[in-house]
């Protein structure tokens, strides 16, 4: 992966990340003000529980993406140090599919909500889901890999004796 691209991503996590901390202090503070009246006032605390948890799911996979930048910049992604940001990316992924489902299932009662938005959540819940379905995917192949990196050390290595 070339310089650029690194700096690139790395720029590119740093806006979302300084979004996602915007969102979480300011946003949801005005989000639980504007509910405060409202037709969910009555649902308030789960909401807004939700929206913080989701937003704490997301920060943690650009966490997790910073992290692997730096192990493919440094040259040893494919080694066993990867999977553990892998696996918190793919629950971290799961996590969210539950808490939008969760989301909407605290605003189907009741009509506050039409249902064609509580249809839409479900929908999102499952596309977030596939997501960390592809990424289990993806750590499979990157099993793989780390797996013939490793034959192919043990190779070298042999090689190296015969020689």
């Amino acid at each position: 992966m070339g310089k650029i691209t690194v700096l690139a991503l790395r720029a590119v996590l740093v806006v979302l990340l300084a979004g996602s901390l915007f969102t979480q202090t300011v946003m949801v503070a005005l989000l639980a003000e504007d509910m405060e009246g409202g037709a969910l006032a009555d649902r308030r605390v789960p909401i807004l529980a939700i929206v913080v948890l989701g937003i704490g799911a997301a920060q943690t996979v650009l966490v997790c993406v910073w992290q692997l930048v730096a192990m493919v910049r440094r040259g040893n992604v494919f080694s066993d140090g990867a999977f553990r940001y892998v696996h918190v990316v793919i629950g971290a992924f799961t996590a969210a599919a539950l808490l939008v489902f969760a989301l909407g299932v605290v605003l189907a009662p009741g009509e506050a909500v039409a249902p064609g938005v509580v249809l839409l959540l479900g929908g999102v819940s499952l596309s977030v889901f596939a997501v960390a379905l592809i990424v289990l995917v993806l750590r499979m192949l990157l099993a793989q890999a780390v797996a013939r990196e490793v034959e192919a050390s043990r190779m070298r290595a042999e090689l190296d004796g015969v020689i």
